[in-house]
């Protein structure tokens, strides 16, 4: 079995686990509720440097909390569905009948009842409790002010995270700031949906001092947030506001090399594998696998992802086979685009090889003909704890891929061209290595031929990776590709996911729910 290399946010952790926030009012369903995982005195963070932390070790371990049919997931099964079922990348998968609750989300005709949507909204709002604890905490702290600033530029990286999806996923959702007493259960501050701006006035507001406080890149620990992570994320947030120059300025600091040395990596296929975890390209990933302990890992990631043979075809399932490629998707490459067979796992009559030598007979052996390649985890050539629920596969969530491609949209519509169309032919350039029959520069400078091109691109390159639905979205032709593919997408309604029924029972009315649902 092949050793993972420690990852570097985590090891106090494992011994200071009674160390994570606890927020204990409500139903022990309700959003505000954390299950009982410790308190940290005030008296705990004054007296121990390595108490501040360890509370934000543990927001940093939230990104993989969860179980994907449980009460709570950040990044498991059902975040796969609602970035990459619901858009045109790919179809729910699996067996006809398996997992209603994604079939509902693959066809639109979700209810606010639906289990999905409200396991999300759990578990990013466990994860933001974790992120308020250690917010509350580190002012406490008896380390340095330059240490302390940088701890607190770390969790407030990871709360605009959290927000920034969970307003992408909901629209305004309650901003809950600040770790609530015991006797605030009722007060209506935290559970009152915030505006949309609002909820982008705050992740804006967080990003920036991440953006002025933290290391570049090399200058911290592997798998911590850098400079460079929050003034890309920083971009993309604006890119969603439609915040051109913004966009232009932060993308700029990073290709330019001001908070770190990032570039492509030359081997497209080798991004999804163990050996291309933490590369020069890598923006921020999801840190799984330290010391190939079990539990370290988004709980059923790879697995829900995986060639299914239903348990009736005589070898040995890889997954559950949810998340399967779209026709629409395959048809969407260039003809001989390497990234076609890196992102999508084909399986024809005569079956296929993988690339760690593992063989699926047959067509006729499996119950979907398309998998996600990026999703794949050798059981035989990457390291495991044995356990296929907890595959250690890191999850790219930035790659300088995309800098380069926010920075082309941005470009052109400031109207600079000549940059827009360099930083998109870099990206193509990469994904066509020494083949210089396939992926030709794109010369077009007419503003919205250019644009329809960088769309395309960041489709191809970026598919399977959970953005999607959202990039559609924001540039309003969601209902039009959606409703071509036979879904049953109601434009002013279905942009964004219906807010939980239960949570809106349990805030006793005062959560309201989306347009139309």
């Amino acid at each position: 079995m092949v050793m993972k290399q420690c990852t570097l946010y985590r090891g106090p952790l494992l011994a200071t686990v009674a160390l994570f926030c606890c927020l204990l009012f409500f139903s022990c369903k309700n959003y505000l509720d954390v299950p009982p995982q410790g308190l940290v005195t005030e008296e705990a963070i004054a007296d121990d440097p390595q108490a501040a932390i360890n509370l934000v070790n543990g927001a940093y371990n939230a990104l993989w909390l969860g179980d994907a049919f449980g009460p709570a997931d950040v990044h498991s099964l059902n975040f796969v569905i609602l970035t990459e079922v619901a858009s045109d990348n790919a179809d729910k998968g699996s067996s006809p009948p398996d997992y209603e609750p994604a079939a509902e989300i693959d066809n639109f005709t979700l209810t606010p009842g639906n289990s999905i949507v409200n396991n999300i909204w759990r578990g990013y709002y466990r994860a933001i409790a974790r992120v308020n604890q250690a917010i509350d905490r580190i002012p406490l702290s008896p380390l340095d002010e330059t240490r302390k600033n940088q701890l607190m530029a770390e969790v407030l990286f990871l709360r605009g995270y959290f927000y920034f999806n969970l307003v992408r996923f909901f629209g305004g959702v309650p901003l809950i700031t600040r770790v609530p007493a015991p006797s605030e259960a009722n007060n209506p501050e935290f559970q009152t949906r915030a505006s949309r701006d609002s909820v982008y006035d705050f992740i804006i507001s967080d990003l920036q001092f991440a953006v002025e406080h933290l290391p570049n890149k090399g200058e911290t620990a592997v798998g911590r947030a850098t400079r460079g992570a929050a003034a890309s994320l920083l971009a993309k947030v604006h890119m969603y506001l439609g915040n051109w120059q913004q966009v232009y300025d932060l993308t700029n600091m990073v290709i330019n090399g001001e908070t770190g040395t990032y570039d492509l990596h030359p081997n497209y296929f080798e991004l999804w594998r163990e050996s291309g975890e933490n590369n020069i390209e890598s923006i921020f990933e999801v840190q799984t696998g330290e010391n190939n302990q079990c539990n370290n890992a988004i709980q059923l990631y790879v697995v829900s992802q995986g060639p299914r043979a239903g348990g009736a075809f005589g070898w040995q399932d890889l997954g559950f086979g949810f998340n399967s490629p779209s026709e629409d998707l395959v048809n969407a490459y260039e003809p001989n685009d390497p990234r076609r067979e890196a992102t999508i796992i084909f399986i024809d009559q005569d079956g296929t090889v993988l690339w760690d030598g593992f063989r699926i007979p047959s067509k006729d052996s499996v119950e979907n003909f398309r998998y996600n390649y990026k999703a794949y985890h050798s059981r035989t050539q990457e390291s495991n704890c044995g356990n296929t629920d907890f595959l250690p596969k890191n999850l790219r969530l930035m790659r300088f891929a995309e800098v380069l491609l926010m920075h082309a949209e941005a470009a052109n519509e400031l109207g600079f061209p000549s940059e827009a169309l360099t930083s998109l032919n870099r990206v193509r350039a990469r994904a066509r290595g020494n083949n210089e029959n396939v992926l030709p520069d794109i010369t077009t400078t007419d503003p919205v031929q250019l644009r329809e091109a960088i769309w395309h691109e960041r489709r191809v390159e970026l598919a399977m990776e959970h953005d999607r639905f959202f990039d559609i979205v924001r540039q309003g032709r969601a209902a039009e590709l959606l409703q071509a593919q036979g879904k049953n997408f109601v434009a002013g309604k279905n942009e964004v996911f219906p807010i939980p029924a239960e949570q809106i029972q349990l805030s006793g009315g005062l959560l309201t729910q989306n347009p139309n649902y």
